[in-house]
């Protein structure tokens, strides 16, 4: 969920099980699986996860707060997004291709589904591997490979 006016940020209460975690006024909050944190959650500052764990994420984008750090939750969790009733609309955003917009005190629940999603790999290999190649990482230092 992102702000709808470029002019302002917009305020987002976060809840992790119905339980408020903080309050952030930032330029938007990504929610991502261990696939998605590669993309743009990365891109946002937060971690990068392995496939195999199973969790889901919370960052926040230019989050003006002291505590504005990526949250990683676990997969049973519900994230709730709340804006507050002061006329601050947002845009949501499933995958940077639907949006649909976002009405001031409107609350956003993301939960992971039931049935999970099957992926084709399409080059076999561990992880960290095609990490290093994605991202052209420096994996020789000046002592050279370990």
């Amino acid at each position: 969920m992102e702000k709808a006016a470029r002019e302002h940020m917009v305020e987002i209460l976060v809840e992790i099980d119905g339980r408020p975690v903080s309050r952030w006024g930032c330029d938007g909050v990504v929610c991502a699986t261990p696939t998605g944190s590669t993309a743009y959650a990365f891109s946002a500052g937060g971690p990068v996860v392995w496939p195999e764990v199973e969790a889901l994420l919370v960052v926040p984008i230019s989050a003006h707060a002291l505590f504005a750090r990526p949250l990683v939750v676990s997969p049973a969790s519900i994230i709730a997004l709340e804006l507050p009733d002061d006329g601050t609309q947002a845009v949501l955003w499933a995958d940077g291709r639907r949006s649909i917009d976002v009405p001031a005190h409107a609350r956003i629940e993301v939960r992971r589904h039931a049935e999970p999603v099957r992926l084709a790999r399409l080059h076999r290999g561990p992880f960290a591997d095609r990490l290093v190649a994605k991202f052209d990482l420096p994996v020789e230092g000046w002592r050279g490979r370990r």
